[in-house]
């Protein structure tokens, strides 16, 4: 059963847990682990196909938009808490995110509920060691995020948590698809571009494991708490290459590209992230919550898992 955005009056019902972005990459994951948990879900999302996709689940379907502010504070305030997964992943994510914690902080402050908020990796730039400690240095595709990150950790009266995942992957699913897909290069013998020379590193993590990390925090994570969602497998992006060329059947060739090659590509705000060299593990989410992110690396699921042509 669903409701329509339009009329909030109608849903008064048992607590649960509101969870946007549900049926998305990470925020489907998350979906079925709290389903497979037994856990009372009501989802809010924009079509009558998606409400169908999350009922088939068990979850309760809400027609309306991130957007919606009446919606969205009615939500809040009849859960159980909020874990927030969805994004425009365009130019109004920052003017909707700041929107919808305003509108979710209208019906939370005060209650002690749990909020679980989307981070992501990119915002600490380059490192070595990136950490929950680490300086912000954003590349301009994520630098958004700051105030409205610096809003929700100051939150009064909610149990504040981010979540800043790293690159996330499986199930043939996100950006890795992007290394998996480059082209073959215009000489005799095919070999896979690489996203720029290659010797960046990436900080990832399994979508499954990522969504455990979610749970996690909404359950047992200190208010004002901050987490990156990391594995601690850092392959560099010759390395990634390496495992997909092979998949495709050229023998493990990469071909090196420029900068300029790399933002023809895919756009220079986009095209700057992915050039981030990063590396983290994540400790810091097991010593705390318990967390044991255990699923295939992402080599793996090149090579010769969901990713393998």
């Amino acid at each position: 059963m669903y409701w329509n955005a339009d009329a909030p009056t109608g849903l008064n019902r048992c607590m649960a847990i509101f969870l946007t972005g549900a049926t998305g990459y990470i925020g489907s994951a998350v979906l079925r682990q709290l389903r497979a948990q037994g856990r009372d879900v009501v989802a809010l999302v924009r079509t009558e196909d998606k409400a169908r996709e999350v009922e088939a689940l068990g979850a309760t379907a809400v027609l309306g938009d991130i957007t919606d502010r009446e919606i969205v504070t009615h939500l809040a305030l009849e859960s159980d808490g909020v874990i927030h997964v969805a994004s425009p992943g365009d130019e109004t994510s920052a003017p909707t995110d700041d929107a919808f914690v305003s509108a979710v902080f209208a019906g939370l402050e005060g209650s002690d509920k749990p909020y679980v908020h989307t981070g992501g990796i990119w915002i600490f730039g380059n490192g070595s060691d990136l950490t929950e400690r680490s300086p912000f240095d954003p590349p301009a595709l994520t630098a958004w995020r700051l105030p409205v990150e610096a809003r929700v950790r100051s939150a009064a009266g909610v149990k504040t948590t981010i979540i800043a995942p790293g690159i996330v992957f499986g199930h043939g699913g996100g950006i890795p698809n992007l290394v998996k897909d480059a082209s073959r290069g215009s000489g005799t013998v095919p070999s896979l571009d690489l996203i720029g020379s290659g010797e960046q590193h990436w900080t990832t993590v399994f979508v499954d494991d990522l969504a455990e990390l979610y749970i996690l925090a909404f359950d047992l994570a200190d208010s004002g708490s901050y987490y990156i969602g990391a594995s601690g497998q850092n392959p560099t992006v010759r390395e990634l290459g390496e495992a997909a060329s092979l998949a495709a059947g050229l023998e493990g060739r990469v071909t090196p590209t420029s900068v300029s090659d790399v933002h023809a590509r895919l756009g220079e705000a986009f095209g700057d992230a992915l050039l981030l060299d990063q590396q983290a593990t994540g400790s810091a989410a097991r010593i705390d919550l318990g967390w044991e992110p255990n699923g295939p690396s992402l080599l793996e699921e090149l090579r010769s898992g969901s990713y393998a042509s």
